[in-house]
């Protein structure tokens, strides 16, 4: 590997030359330059990066953790950053956690010891957050969570109000004249998990529905196989439900698919809310109902937030909760009661227009 008195030999220049070219520390003549630039292309001499950031303490680069890098929320949440990164001028290093908090622990040490300028976290869940709290405080690093709270009152946020989302699926739903509806949850002690359960109960409590709601709740794991092993379960029930909101998309897409394979026609017999608008959602069979997140903002916010903070610009943790919106598909439809009766809810012409609105597009696709 070629070094900096290697270039300096080939330029017939001195190493304090090569370094203010390569460091843009001092005038140096455009002649000089050009000639020392081709002594770096032909030599392949790569600047050792890290000597750069003791000299001016920056590294432009930032760290992210994530608990799943299969998930494709998460996914499409990296591409965000990465791109808002870029156009910033940092690049991007990301470590996926796995959902185990000693490897989350792990992968902050590497970062900081690599010096990144600043952190996004997707903590693993809730049970470890104070351990999470105290090395991030240790750390001291700027750092802004995604997704999911942590009792750090220094760091920013920048999330979905979970609750709400729940809210508007479950609403959704009761609006078509669904009853006994099931609810699929995340891991235990998941934050976001726990916040989009919360919607689902306070929905059924608005109308009396479902007294003894933790009958209708099973885990899933924020998993495809979690919600498609927790759909079996649910079929094989003797009360079976009319609907089920699912908190999160790809356990939706494992549950439709046990659905099928237990012959329970999707939406004509079971209606099903999902939750995120993944990419896939628009393209299951049938196409899934879901409460979309706001990913773009999400992304191109918790960048925003953490260069803010980077640059001294603000001091004071900032909490951003965004809205979520209810993406009317073709996996709900009224329930049967309601098709023969010929009732119409107010509380659903919107809905339901959205849905036939959705059916049609499909069928002239």
């Amino acid at each position: 590997m070629a070094t900096i008195k290697d270039v300096a030999l080939q330029a017939g220049v001195s190493v304090t030359t090569v370094s203010h070219v390569v460091n843009d520390t001092r005038h140096v003549s455009a002649k000089v330059r050009e000639r020392v630039e081709l002594a770096i292309r032909e030599l392949g001499y790569v600047p050792n990066a890290m000597a750069r950031s003791l000299k001016s303490n920056t590294t432009s680069t930032l760290g992210m953790l994530i608990p799943n890098s299969s998930n494709p929320y998460f996914a499409e949440i990296v591409r965000i950053v990465e791109d808002r990164c870029f156009g910033a001028g940092y690049t991007l290093v990301l470590c996926n956690t796995d959902d185990e908090p000693r490897r989350q622990s792990v992968y902050l040490q590497v970062l900081a010891e690599r010096r990144i300028d600043g952190l996004i976290v997707v903590s693993t869940g809730a049970d470890e957050d104070d351990s999470l709290a105290t090395q991030l405080r240790g750390l001291r690093i700027p750092t802004v969570l995604v997704d999911r709270e942590i009792a750090d009152p220094a760091c920013d946020l920048v999330e979905t109000a979970h609750m709400q989302g729940g809210l508007l699926a479950v609403r959704h739903l009761l609006s078509l004249g669904h009853k006994r509806i099931a609810c699929i949850g995340g891991p235990t002690g998941v934050t976001s998990s726990e916040q989009r359960i919360e919607g689902w109960r306070m929905a059924l409590a608005e109308t009396g529905s479902a007294p003894n709601a933790d009958a209708l709740l099973w885990r899933g794991g924020f998993t495809s196989q979690g919600g498609y092993e927790a759909m079996h379960a649910i079929l094989r029930t003797e009360q079976k439900p009319s609907a089920v909101f699912v908190c999160n998309d790809l356990m939706a897409i494992g549950a439709l698919r046990a659905a099928h394979e237990s012959g329970v026609r999707v939406p004509d017999e079971l209606s099903i809310v999902g939750f995120d608008d993944i990419e896939l959602s628009a393209y299951t069979s049938p196409p899934l109902t879901t409460v979309a997140q706001p990913k773009e903002r999400i992304g191109a916010l918790a960048v925003d937030m953490l260069l803010e903070r980077m640059g001294g610009k603000r001091r004071d943790a900032r909490k951003v909760v965004l809205q979520p919106e209810l993406r009317v598909r073709a996996s709900t439809a009224r329930h049967a009661g309601f098709r023969e009766a010929g009732v119409t809810p107010a509380t659903s012409t919107a809905a339901t227009t959205a849905t036939s609105a959705t059916s049609s597009k499909s069928r002239t696709s």
